[in-house]
């Protein structure tokens, strides 16, 4: 278990921690919530519906939050109101307040183009893949051994479009479907998570 530090100065949450904070990635605004980049946000949307929650940001935030009840486990969940290279900035300042010192129990759920549609894995540190979400959120923990889950959204036909210009693209019609029951999947990976391993976890979603 990797726990962080207790940097002199950090505000410490009042009363009971948090389980899990569970963060899905993506950019504000209207324009880019039905990208492909925005997967991870999607994610956090189906768990704030399936739990009967809001997200809400005080003025200061810069992320939208609220904390679901999973079973007995309190869940924070939230969506950066950064743009995604800038991601790290509201996250670090959401794991402070959910008093989370185990790294591991950040799970971070973000869209990848190395993975075919509607595809999913659930994994522990590792490579970034240049993506910049995670990029960023690595620079401001100083740390990568955060959990993550990982949703497919394909990759563009070689020299067709850049992948930074593809994941700003809405999917396909026909890729909506598939779309939908890989967010689904990955909100009951989060409820998994929230009462098991992450072993077990990985062992039970990571099936083709």
């Amino acid at each position: 278990m990797v726990r962080l530090g207790s940097p002199k100065g950090r505000k410490q949450r009042r009363g009971t921690p948090a389980d899990l904070l569970v963060v899905g990635l993506g950019n504000p605004t209207v324009e880019y919530a039905q990208t492909r980049h925005n997967a991870g946000a999607w994610v956090v949307d189906e768990l704030v519906a399936r739990h009967d929650g809001r997200l809400r940001a005080a003025r200061r935030d810069r992320a939208e939050s609220t904390e679901l009840h999973i079973g007995d486990k309190r869940v924070a969940v939230a969506v950066p109101k950064t743009f995604m290279n800038d991601s790290g900035s509201a996250v670090a300042p959401l794991l402070r307040r959910s008093g989370i010192d185990d790294i591991s129990r950040l799970i971070v759920v973000h869209d990848e183009i190395d993975l075919g549609v509607g595809r999913m894995k659930v994994k522990s540190g590792g490579g970034l893949a240049g993506h910049n979400g995670l990029k960023s959120i690595r620079s401001h923990l100083r740390n990568d051994g955060f959990t993550r889950i990982r949703i497919g959204v394909g990759k563009p036909a070689p020299g067709t479009i850049k992948p930074r210009d593809y994941v700003l693209q809405r999917p396909a019609r026909a890729e909506r479907p598939q779309l939908d029951e890989v967010v689904g999947r990955a909100a009951d990976a989060v409820e998994f998570l929230a009462d098991n391993d992450l072993e077990a976890a990985m062992n039970l979603f990571n099936r083709s």
